[in-house]
């Protein structure tokens, strides 16, 4: 077997997959990891070795989500060795064998939270790009790809291209998120650049900022006003205000481009004013049905 043309081979199939350009790339770091630890020929692997690479992987004091990763990358490769190249090879990397991984509640900012940090928030372009987070539920990596072209001004909807799993979708516009986009809009760089938000200075001024470059400005306003928050935590806080709000689940599932309504639900758990008070209604009705609300200390 020839490794080098497998390895081409496999990266044009999951181009044929459709699968995003960063998630390509990641498959293969992860592969040119694992087959430079292995020790034996690539047809040769058995189960022992990949449980060996994931102690290997763990004793370097990987995260569990990490050393998944690099498994089903594993476990992907083989796949397309036996079903795509006909290569008589066993998949090493079997079902099961991923690391338990702990499923934290979704993080979300309280109101106070969301008050101090946009009250710290002079930047347009920054102000426009946290709202498209905050009222809109877009992904860091959605805001960064954002174009001219996508947004409907006048229908206050956005056409979301390409989100993850390469799904298109529609969300829309609040007030305030429309009057934060269209503020930035005015002051936007003179560019070519069909993506909205632009480098506003420095040597890469005009040039569509990147994913990391809208990181670190959501880390820059959390360290000045002291609290912990993410890009992601703001997508959290727009599911859990619409539930608060009750707003259907499907309909938040929907808005957020989630592919299972069981990822949704995570949003539930943490939604606690709406469990309150669906609690203290079924409490009222239950206690007019029952007589121990009038006959409480009575023998």
């Amino acid at each position: 077997m020839n490794l080098t043309n497998s390895i081409i081979n496999y990266r044009r199939y999951l181009k044929r997959r459709n699968l995003a350009r960063y998630t390509i790339r990641n498959y293969l770091n992860n592969l040119e990891l694992f087959l430079a630890w292995l020790k034996v020929p690539l047809e040769q692997a058995t189960h022992q070795d990949v449980s060996a690479y994931t102690e290997f992987l763990l004793e370097r004091r990987k995260h569990p989500k990490t050393i998944n990763c690099q498994l089903s990358t594993i476990r992907s490769f083989y796949d397309f060795l036996h079903y795509e190249e006909g290569v008589p090879v066993e998949n090493p990397a079997r079902k099961g064998c991923s690391l338990r991984l702990p499923k934290p509640l979704p993080r979300y900012l309280k109101d106070e939270e969301v008050e101090r940090l946009f009250a710290r928030i002079k930047n347009p372009r920054d102000r426009a790009m946290f709202m498209l987070m905050l009222r809109c539920g877009l992904r860091v990596a959605e805001v960064a790809a954002l174009t001219i072209d996508a947004i409907d001004q006048n229908r206050r909807k956005i056409f979301v291209q390409s989100g993850k799993g390469c799904k298109d979708r529609v969300v829309y516009l609040s007030s305030d998120a429309l009057r934060a986009l269209t503020g930035y809009l005015k002051v936007r760089p003179a560019s070519s650049s069909k993506h909205v938000l632009l480098v506003g200075k420095g040597s890469y001024r005009g040039k569509p900022i990147s994913v990391r470059g809208i990181q670190k400005r959501i880390e820059y306003y959390r360290k000045k006003i002291g609290i912990t928050a993410s890009c992601h935590h703001l997508r959290h806080t727009m599911a859990t205000q619409m539930l608060n709000a009750d707003a259907d689940l499907a309909t938040i599932q929907d808005l957020l481009g989630h592919s299972k309504i069981t990822t949704t639900q995570r949003y539930c758990k943490v939604s606690n004013i709406k469990v309150e008070r669906d609690y203290n209604k079924a409490m009222e009705l239950v206690m007019r049905k029952n007589s121990l609300s009038t006959n409480v200390g009575g023998h």
